[in-house]
């Protein structure tokens, strides 16, 4: 589905990735983990076109790497950033309006199974999104990604600065999207909720992969945690 060789990528003169390598398979959730600084966001950024990079990003056997984000999204690869980016001044409906893709005959998403998986965008469909609560606006921005009906989301740090309640109500909806056959590719620092949710994780440092296994092989491996993501 998407595999990754030897990604590299750069921030002016800055070489940020070094050699990433990593594969998201149909209808499986991955975590990638580090530190603040480790890539992650970056590494999401590159395959989504935002950041120039080089090396090889295939998806579903077509090279990616290089494209306009609006083609990359429109080949059914869907991006959540943490900085959410929800319109402020339209309504919580609107915004879930401006996810979908025109010309497209089918789409797995309605208006309604958002409102169903989220019961409070529904209370404030009407209600402008920059009045929303931070949970909600992520809520929203989850919601309006999923309408442009993507085979994978990449979320970026979904979680950040949620309430407890919230955060599990966050990895109910994940676990949700696997139900309903998407793969997703999930940023994330808290390693409860990753390993929780996820069949595969990565873990990155200083641009580069340095771990690959199931949640059960890191929980096991204290050396990468201690070394690689605990504070």
């Amino acid at each position: 589905m998407l595999s990754i060789q030897n990604l590299h990528a750069f921030y002016g003169k800055s070489h940020i990735l070094h050699g990433v390598n990593m594969e998201v398979h149909p209808g499986e959730i991955v975590a990638l983990l580090g530190r603040n600084g480790s890539g992650r966001s970056t590494t999401i950024k590159t395959i989504m076109g935002m950041v120039h990079g080089h090396g090889s990003v295939r998806w579903n056997e077509s090279d990616i790497l290089g494209h306009k984000t609006y083609d990359i999204a429109r080949r059914g690869l869907g991006y959540v950033p943490e900085s959410r980016d929800i319109f402020p001044k339209l309504t919580v409906e609107q915004n879930l309006l401006l996810g979908r893709q025109n010309g497209k005959k089918t789409n797995r998403w309605a208006i309604e199974d958002m409102y169903q998986m989220f019961p409070r965008l529904k209370e404030r469909q009407h209600t402008e999104a920059g009045v929303l609560s931070g949970g909600e606006q992520q809520m929203l921005t989850l919601c309006r990604t999923l309408m442009g009906d993507p085979d994978l989301i990449m979320i970026d740090e979904p979680t950040e600065g949620l309430a407890p309640k919230i955060v599990e109500l966050v990895g109910e909806y994940l676990k949700e999207l696997k139900r309903r056959g998407l793969a997703v590719l999930l940023v994330e620092q808290k390693l409860t909720i990753a390993l929780d949710i996820s069949q595969r994780c990565y873990v990155m440092g200083h641009g580069e992969m340095v771990f690959e296994g199931t949640p059960e092989e890191l929980r096991a491996d204290a050396r990468v945690r201690k070394e690689w993501l605990e504070v």
